[in-house]
């Protein structure tokens, strides 16, 4: 979501202002949000939510609370104030207009349609965890971010809050399942085709093929860590050949991770948690766990698309 023109305007503008700010004496202070160089009203106009300003930061922010549906944690109904409130961030870019950083609050049947709606907006979606444990309905964090004008930034918070309304249309309460049927007691799942598509030699167990692909990175100790000490990409698959579930992780870099995403949720692969392992490795490696069901051949080819996006 770039534009170059758009680009060069934006860090013309955003240096002539910083400029500006150190000749007044104001040093390497931020941009006062009066200062930015976006207009405030179209990003409310866009999004639909009310925004407010902080100068002493440059931001612009807009703030959803959670109403719609009553969260229980440990038996106990949470305000949104507490922590149920999606939001969105704005100031200025440093490459285009402006940036965005944001997290919104999701059910577990809103994560992938809200994902997908990001992803295609041009918003890049940079973790997904839960902040609560005995929370009913289960509660998920999906932090969003992105650079380029304000206009098309705006635009893809937009999709994104819109996708979680289109669920809640379909269905008032958040669903409890994937609604697939299910599985046979006993798994027979043909490792051949799948160890053709994925290029590796599966482990077999009961029916079930597993596939484990390796990388290495170096920890702060200097030790060299990979596929055993967990630094791996892995595939699951049980069922028939008709109809079978896949989970897995990939470990992706930070480069990465945006391609994986994509290729997953095309080829309709539910990811369910995006998050890190481990601290002060080189190369960074953010793991994203999944969850697909369809036929094993489909399924590997989407995981095979989604690995060549790492090869490239």
């Amino acid at each position: 979501m770039t534009f170059p023109l758009l680009q060069a305007h934006a860090t013309f503008r955003r240096s002539a202002l910083m400029l500006a700010l150190v000749l007044s004496g104001a040093g390497e202070a931020s941009l006062r949000a009066a200062d930015l160089p976006f207009d405030f009203s179209t990003i409310e106009k866009i999004t639909g939510l009310k925004g407010t300003r902080n100068d002493a930061e440059g931001v612009f922010k807009v703030s959803a609370p959670r109403t719609d549906i009553a969260v229980t944690v440990d038996g106990w109904k949470m305000p949104p104030f507490m922590g149920l409130t999606s939001w969105a961030a704005f100031t200025a870019g440093g490459n285009a207009e402006a940036m965005v950083m944001g997290d919104l609050v999701l059910f577990e049947d809103e994560v992938n349609s809200v994902m997908s709606a990001a992803l295609s907006s041009g918003l890049a979606v940079t973790a997904l965890h839960n902040h609560f444990f005995f929370d009913q309905p289960k509660v998920y964090f999906m932090h969003i971010g992105g650079e380029g004008t304000a206009t098309a930034l705006a635009t893809g918070v937009k999709s994104a809050l819109d996708a979680i309304k289109q669920v809640r249309a379909i269905h008032a309460e958040p669903a409890r399942s994937f609604g697939a049927r299910n599985l046979p007691a006993q798994s027979r799942v043909s490792a051949a085709p799948l160890e053709k598509i994925l290029d590796a030699k599966a482990q077999q167990n009961s029916g079930m093929a597993k596939f484990v692909f390796g990388r290495e990175v170096a920890m702060e100790c200097g030790c060299k860590v990979g596929k055993e000490m967990g630094v791996n990409t892995w595939a699951a698959f049980a069922g028939s050949d008709d109809d079978a579930v896949v989970d897995g992780d990939f470990a992706t870099t930070s480069g990465e991770l945006q391609g994986v995403l994509k290729e997953l949720r095309a080829g309709g692969i539910a990811i369910v948690a995006i998050h890190h392992h481990m601290t002060e490795e080189t190369p960074r490696i953010i793991f994203l766990h999944y969850w697909g069901r369809g036929k094993p051949v489909e399924l590997a080819t989407t995981l095979k698309n989604a690995i060549a996006t790492q090869r490239k």
